[in-house]
Order: structure tokens, then C-alpha cells, then sequence
């Protein structure tokens, strides 16, 4: 009989963290599957198919970012990164290999929870690939009529500016690096002018957050990308 709950894949090999997230996550309603090295969680991942997976980088067998490569050879299943790791570099190598997130340690399990179900949302809407529009607070997306809406009130957006938002949209509760919108946006000769991105994104603040200098839409991870929040991070 198949269990109703989400299954969460852990591929991890610290035993503590492995007995602390399987308490939490099945107090929070999934069901947890455990992998020890890349390779058992490679296997377990192609014979389980979680709904989600949480990856150390610092495994016995397989660095990390490889274990995404290979998952990603086939699946598209949410990968969220949980790793000691907290070197930019180290976030933007995962990021760009495909993982959807990223948590360094310590971490509070208030924020992976939060990342988890971010993730699980988007992974159930198909990222909002085919969607129409996109909605989070008071900010509408209307995509086939290239209209975006701040509480009712349309705003103009240039063509560069609204093809980086829906871009953002489309992926919105994600980390997106530098170099991937970059290239989405710009294309693959304007990868290495991360001073284009930072003015655009300047400019889509003084547009769509209430106070551009504290913002809470548009999201920055320092050194790595950025992230268009989602409903469950606008409150409060």
C-alpha cells in the first residue's frame, strides 16, 4: 500500500542529522527514506521516487554536486542542498548543477521546513512552466498579456526588466545564480556582467517593493543569485 505522505529521499551520512531530520520530518507529516552515501541514494532515488530530496555535499563516496548531476540526468524531483559547506562557490556549483535550494549548517529546521515546502509546492504546480499568471501578496503576473499588477495597479516594466521578473516567477521560492539569468536573460556573451543584473534588479525594486532599500519580494543571496519570494515569506 503506498503512503499517502510526501516522501522525503535524506542522503546524508551523519547519523545524528539523519535521526534528528527523520523525528522532525515525520512529526511534520512525511515519510522519511534515508541514504548513508551518493551511490545508496542514487539507487534509493531511482527505486523510491521521493517527492523530494535532502543532500549533503560532503559525502564518504560522491561529492555532492555530482550526485545532482546524476539525478538530473533523469529526474527533476526538488533537491534541497543541507551541507556544512557555506562557501559561495560551493552554493553556486549546486545551484547551477541543478539543485533547488540550498541550507547551510547549522540550520534552523524552521527554515528547511519552509524551503521543503516551498519546493514541494512548485514541484506539484510543474514550476509554473505552463501557468498564466503568477500570484504571490499583492504581485499579478499576467503572462500571455505581458501585464504585471502591484494590489491593482498596473506597472510598466521594460522588456529586459519583465522577461527577468517572469523569469524570477517561474521559479519563484528558488535561488537563481548570477550566471543563469544572466545567461536566460541576456544570453551566454553577457555571463560574466553581473554589474547588468544588479542595475535591473535596482530598477524591478523601485517598482514593485514598498521601501526598495528593505526588500521583501525580491530577494538577494549574496554572491550567489537571487530569489523571488513567495507567499509564506511575505507574512509578517
Amino acid at each position: 500500500m503506498t503512503s499517502a505522505r510526501p516522501v522525503v529521499l535524506m542522503i546524508e551520512d551523519e547519523p545524528q542529522i539523519r535521526r534528528f531530520l527523520r523525528t522532525t520530518l515525520d512529526a511534520e507529516g512525511f515519510a522519511v527514506e534515508e541514504a548513508e552515501s551518493g551511490a545508496k541514494g542514487l539507487t534509493m532515488a531511482a527505486n523510491r521516487r521521493p517527492e523530494a530530496i535532502i543532500l549533503d555535499l560532503g559525502l564518504p563516496d560522491i561529492d555532492g554536486v555530482e550526485v545532482i548531476r546524476r539525478l538530473r540526468e533523469w529526474t527533476g524531483v526538488p533537491v534541497i542542498i543541507l551541507s556544512a559547506r557555506a562557501q559561495e562557490a560551493d552554493k553556486v556549483a549546486a545551484l547551477d548543477g541543478g539543485a533547488d535550494d540550498y541550507v547551510a549548517k547549522p540550520f534552523g529546521v524552521g527554515e528547511l521546513l519552509a524551503r521543503l515546502r516551498v519546493a514541494l509546492r512548485h514541484a506539484t504546480a510543474g514550476a509554473g512552466g505552463n501557468a498564466s499568471s503568477f500570484e504571490s501578496g499583492d504581485l499579478r503576473i499576467d503572462f500571455p498579456a505581458r501585464r504585471v499588477c502591484i494590489a491593482g495597479k498596473e506597472i510598466h516594466l521594460t522588456p529586459t526588466e519583465y522577461r527577468l521578473l517572469t523569469l524570477l516567477a517561474r521559479h519563484a521560492g528558488k535561488v537563481l545564480t548570477q550566471r543563469f539569468l544572466l545567461k536566460e536573460v541576456w544570453g551566454p556573451g553577457y555571463v560574466e556582467r553581473p554589474h547588468y543584473l544588479r542595475i535591473y534588479m535596482a530598477n524591478l525594486r523601485q517598482k514593485l517593493e514598498a521601501d526598495p532599500a528593505r526588500p521583501r519580494r525580491l530577494l538577494t543571496d549574496i554572491g550567489v543569485g537571487y530569489r523571488l519570494a513567495v507567499d509564506a515569506a511575505l507574512d509578517g
